[in-house]
């Protein structure tokens, strides 16, 4: 099924010239037709999907939808609108970005398919170097899975400095332990957004990712 048509993009693209409030505001109307309630509907379908291989997700579009207004208080660049639209798909929604699950960004230039868990606050952090500091083999394993290598390569994130002196020893030789995010990242190009096999193909990014989301919720909000 087709969710998008090629005025998704092209949206985009013309905001990329226009990025003011008067252009925004004259073509509010299209921007919710073209734009914001196609990505609703196509959410409404990929939850959908979700839910019948996993009923724990219980989420709105809605509360999955990042705004496209960007945020200018610390930015130098005072353009208002994002040039992207994007979504947290997990039971966290927009709101935390702690819960793992899929992370969504079409633009123009490409779609971007992210998972894993990008935000963490420093107990959820203690706690997730603690269980691989007890268990150094199960994130491995999991990061090795032929499908995830496939689809995502590898796990990534910013690394620590300094470590707490609990993890130094065992960081040296695990260096996983190093990292304060655990995040993962593909990225396919924009043509997918238009394409009849968008869903399938997606879901097929979250079976992939499910193992590794799942241990790290198991940990992180456990």
């Amino acid at each position: 099924m087709k969710y998008f048509t090629e005025s998704f993009t092209s949206f985009f693209n013309e905001l990329a010239i226009n990025n003011q409030k008067e252009w925004f505001h004259a073509n509010k109307k299209r921007y919710e037709s073209e734009v914001k309630k196609p990505f609703e509907f196509f959410l409404s379908h990929l939850i959908a999907a979700i839910q019948k291989e996993d009923p724990s997700l219980s989420i709105s579009p809605k509360d999955c939808i990042l705004r496209i207004n960007r945020g200018l208080r610390f930015s130098k660049d005072k353009t208002p609108y994002n040039l992207h639209y994007s979504a947290v798909v997990s039971n966290g929604g927009r709101k935390d970005k702690s819960v793992p699950g899929l992370f969504l960004r079409f633009t123009p230039e490409e779609v971007g398919i992210m998972g894993g868990a990008y935000v963490l606050n420093k107990d959820q952090l203690f706690n997730l170097r603690s269980d691989i500091k007890k268990n150094p083999t199960t994130l491995k394993v999991l990061i090795q899975e032929e499908s995830f290598k496939a689809k995502f390569g590898t796990i990534q994130g910013e690394e620590s400095k300094r470590m707490p002196v609990e993890f130094q020893e065992a960081s040296e030789k695990n260096p996983l332990l190093l990292k304060k995010q655990f995040y993962f990242v593909s990225r396919r190009e924009s043509t997918m957004i238009t394409s009849d096999h968008l869903l399938d193909e997606l879901m097929d990014y979250w079976r992939a990712a499910r193992p590794l989301n799942e241990y790290l919720t198991s940990i992180i909000h456990n």
